[in-house]
This record gives structure tokens, C-alpha cells and sequence, in this order.
């Protein structure tokens, strides 16, 4: 199968979905399908309320035809699967939407199609868990009438500056024939080129150590931040005097929570429980990290009692819920804890976020936490900066307190404040 002869479909218009379809669909027809038929009508319209994709992008990719009906994927001859894979209450692996997309492709696969995945998995799971599915659903054989690859997703939300097309892509193969077509095909889009990797099983592996790499990286930092709270040193003092070293890798301590970081070193651990082993560092890490939320509300529920301000009657104001700076992504933030954490001391909490909308499109208020339109100044005992958008940058310190009371207490917990701005800090 040739450039000229692929009719591609992207299943799963979501974070990860959506921008490789317009990436695509730039340079060639591609199918765009999503179950969520108001997210395919808000597409069809020029819309992308998530905020990755702007109106013009989207118009400019004219080769890309949104649909949820699954028989217009029927033309198509490959087929890339962008469906999220998050874990349930129990931090085990949910394959639900990736299995559920395997049987949709299923049902319209022929003879020589080819399917590329692109969800975060453990080592194994393209292999074992999703071409059965394929399998079953279509009565074709692996290998024989149809072929694989897996090519991790890399999109960074809320990052312009590192579009797709400036990430190096990892791609496989499941023979090396579709590995060479895998490749070619990403390379139309990816300026940044291609890293072939040896099977498909390496593919998924180098993806879900990345982001476990980087958890276990950031839960070393919470802990010293931990530990000089103690000692009262800043923190961030000491992270700047290290860094001046020139392999010291610098990081800052926080919540950590996304799609990605706090939730792939969960797959590795399953598959790693399965062959009998536990993995007691990255256990440890993801202790420390999901502790973060607790240690803050004990730092300032005792930084008010120190004041003489009852918790239980006290207003709090968290600045920020998604779970980054400057994008409306709120899976799986870690702000909740805090949230939750206040509340459950009897704190009057209020949530405001400028990316999210309080009409809580797109399931975003999945916390149960839903944030106001505009904060009222003068009116907080407590003012948290759990999230560095750059409007909070904007206002200063002046803007932030003028939300507070005369002696409102400002925990930073993003480093957006200079150090005698601030009340608390990790």
C-alpha cells in the first residue's frame, strides 16, 4: 500500500485525535470519527472547545471529514485509534474505549488494512489485548489479512510553541513491511522526523516510561519540598542554587495530575504485577505524588488556626482547576484533591478558572466541582495559586490580593508570586 493509496481514517477526535486528523487532513482525505456526535457537530461548525485546534487550522485542513456513523469509515484502509486510556477507581488499567474502538474498526476491516494505534498502554497490550478484538470482530488473521503498528501520542496540551509536527515520532510495525508503511505515512506530517523502533512491543514500552520517568523525577522534588518546608527553606532557592549545576535536572514540586504523568506509570505497574514483580520505586513515586493534595490542606488549614481564622468558617478561593497552565485539560487533576480536602474541613471552597466554562462542557467538571464566573474581591481568607495560567500572572501580586481580605493568607503553590509575595509555598 502506497502514500497515494491509503484512505485514512483518526478514531477519537479528542486531545490526541484531533490534532493529527487536521494534520493530515492538510495534505490528503482523511475520515475524522468520534462517538460523540456534539463533538462532531461542534467540529463540523469550526469549533474546538478544547482550544488545541483553532477555527483557521480547522478550515485550512480541508481534506478532513468529520462523522460518528461508523459505515464512513468503510472506504478507509487505515486506521489510527486516539482513544484516551485512563485507569478506574482501583488505579488499574481501563482498556474500555480502546477495545470498544478496536471492535468499531473491526466491523469495516478488510483484506490488507492496516491499524495504528496511538493510546498510552503497558508493553503487550497492541498484541494481546486489542488484535483479538480485531480479530474476533472481523474473522480476518493478524499478520496475514491485516497488519498493526503503535505510534505513542506525544501532544503536550497547551503547548503552541511544540506542535505536532515538531515532536520526533516513535513508530512500529507489526511485520517490517507495515513498520516502513507506519513510518512513511507519519512522516508526511511529523517535520521533526521519525524513530522507527525495533517492534511494536518497544514502541509502547518507550511511551509508558517516559511519562513514569518523569513522575518518579517530580516525586523525588515533592519530597524535598517536604523536607524543607520543615527546615523552613525555600524551596525554590534551593532548586535555583542546584541548578546552577550543569547536569542538575531542574524541576519544581506541585500537584501531579493529567492525562499522561499520573496516570501511565500505573499501566507499567500492572503489566509488571502480572509477570510477578513489583515495582516498589515507581510505587513509592505515585505515593508521593498523590500525598501532595493533603500536604497542602494541612499546610494551610494550619497556617489559618496560626491566625486565629476558624477553618470551618473560613472562605478559600483556588485559583485554577485544569491540570496544567493555559489549557482547559482537567483530567485527572490533582487540584480536586485540594478541593475535596478543604471542603471536608468544613472550608466555604470557590473554584475559578478563565479556561474552564462553568456550563461544564465536555464532562469537564467530572470532580464535582464546578468554578465561578468572577471571584468577588475582598472576600477570601485564603487565596490558593494551584495553577499557573497566564492571567494569573497578568494581575500580580496587587490583583490577587485585592480578591482576599486585608490579611488573606497566598499560598503559591506555582512559583507565579516573587518570595515576599507570598504567605506559603512548597
Amino acid at each position: 500500500m502506497s502514500g497515494e493509496q491509503i484512505r485514512l481514517a483518526v478514531v477519537g477526535l479528542g486531545y490526541v485525535g484531533l490534532p493529527l486528523a487536521v494534520a493530515f487532513g492538510s495534505r490528503r482525505a482523511v475520515i475524522g470519527f468520534d462517538i460523540n456526535e456534539t463533538r462532531v457537530r461542534e467540529l463540523k461548525n469550526g469549533h474546538d472547545l478544547t482550544g488545541e485546534v483553532s477555527s483557521g487550522d480547522l478550515a485550512a485542513s480541508q481534506g478532513l471529514h468529520c462523522t460518528s456513523q461508523v459505515e464512513d469509515l468503510r472506504a478507509c484502509n487505515c486506521f489510527i485509534i486516539a482513544v484516551p486510556t485512563p485507569v478506574d477507581h482501583h488505579k488499574k488499567p481501563d482498556l474500555s474505549a480502546l477495545l470498544s474502538a478496536s471492535k468499531t474498526v473491526a466491523e469495516v476491516l478488510k483484506q490488507g488494512d492496516l491499524v495504528i494505534y496511538e493510546s498510552t498502554v503497558y508493553p503487550g497490550c497492541t498484541e494481546e489485548d486489542c488484535v483479538p478484538v480485531l480479530e474476533r470482530h472481523s474473522g480476518l488473521t493478524y499478520n496475514q489479512d491485516f497488519f498493526c503498528g503503535y505510534s505513542p501520542e506525544r501532544i503536550n496540551p497547551g503547548d503552541h510553541e511544540r506542535p505536532l509536527s515538531s515532536i520526533v515520532k516513535v513508530t512500529s510495525g507489526s511485520t517490517p513491511e507495515a513498520a516502513d508503511r507506519v513510518d512513511a505515512l507519519y512522516r508526511e506530517v511529523i517535520a521533526a522526523g521519525t524513530h522507527k523502533a525495533e517492534s511494536i512491543r518497544v514502541a509502547e514500552a518507550a511511551k509508558v516510561i517516559e511519562n513514569s520517568q518523569r513522575d518518579l523525577n517530580i516525586a523525588f522534588i515533592n519530597e524535598v519540598a517536604l523536607i524543607m518546608n520543615r527546615m523552613n527553606i525555600d524551596t525554590e532557592a534551593v532548586l535555583r542554587a542546584a541548578g546552577t549545576k550543569w547536569n542538575f535536572m531542574r524541576l519544581q514540586p506541585g500537584l501531579v495530575g493529567g492525562h499522561c504523568i499520573g496516570v501511565d506509570p500505573y499501566y507499567l505497574i500492572h503489566k509488571a504485577g502480572a509477570l510477578g514483580y513489583r515495582p516498589e520505586l515507581m510505587l513509592a513515586g505515585r505515593r508521593m505524588n498523590e500525598y501532595m493534595g493533603t500536604h497542602v490542606v494541612s499546610q494551610l488549614t494550619a497556617a489559618l488556626d496560626t491566625r486565629g481564622i476558624s477553618v470551618h468558617s473560613s472562605r478559600v478561593l483556588v485559583m485554577g482547576l485544569a491540570f496544567k497552565e493555559n489549557c482547559a485539560d482537567q483530567r485527572n487533576t490533582r487540584v480536586a484533591d485540594v478541593v475535596h480536602g478543604l471542603r471536608s474541613r468544613g472550608c466555604a471552597v470557590e473554584v475559578y478558572d478563565p479556561w474552564l466554562s462553568p456550563t461544564g462542557m465536555h464532562g469537564q467538571h467530572d470532580h464535582g466541582i464546578v468554578p465561578i464566573k468572577t471571584p468577588m474581591e475582598g472576600t477570601y481568607d485564603a487565596i490558593i495559586l494551584a495553577v499557573a495560567h497566564r492571567q494569573f500572572k497578568q494581575m500580580g501580586s496587587a490583583g490577587i490580593r485585592r480578591l482576599g481580605k486585608k490579611d488573606a493568607l497566598i499560598y503559591d503553590l506555582k512559583y507565579i508570586l516573587q518570595p515576599d509575595e507570598a504567605d506559603l509555598r512548597l
